[in-house]
């Protein structure tokens, strides 16, 4: 009975972490297909790159409610657009002229998401409480 639910454990824990990556990555594409519909020239652009944030961290413009996963916060969220990283992201070439690239980037190695574990055993019996995911990112073309 204690190696089955050892086993019947793990899998839901397994599955929860699968939950939470996938949902911090659709935060992150919220939030990049937003900042992909405006240039930085656009006067309200500032506005557009906070809002990004919180969709990527509360799935919603306004940072109101619950973040998407508990744990998670605006910190975690990196943003970069053809201002902030002119080398990487402006005016990219491509088979059909160019384009411009904006990236959001949930975790990393200086701000990851680290994934608790709720089991109250999971230390004795696999040796871990919690990881952290590595970075999680979206990148869109953004209108020039």
């Amino acid at each position: 009975l204690i190696p089955l639910l050892a086993i019947l454990t793990g899998i839901t824990e397994f599955g929860r972490a699968m939950y939470y990556y996938n949902a911090i990555a659709k935060g992150a594409r919220d939030a990049v297909r937003l900042m992909s519909t405006q240039t930085p020239a656009d006067p309200d652009y500032g506005t557009l790159t906070n809002a990004a944030t919180c969709t990527a961290v509360y799935g919603n413009a306004s940072c109101t409610g619950q973040p998407l996963v508990p744990g998670l916060t605006t910190a975690m969220v990196s943003l970069c657009d053809p201002a902030s990283c002119p080398a990487s992201h402006a005016s990219v070439a491509t088979g059909t002229g160019v384009i411009n690239l904006v990236t959001v980037t949930v975790g990393g190695p200086n701000n990851p998401y680290v994934f608790q574990s709720m089991a109250p055993f999971a230390p004795a019996l696999f040796g871990i409480t919690s990881f952290s995911f590595g970075a999680i990112n979206a990148t869109m073309r953004q209108i020039i």
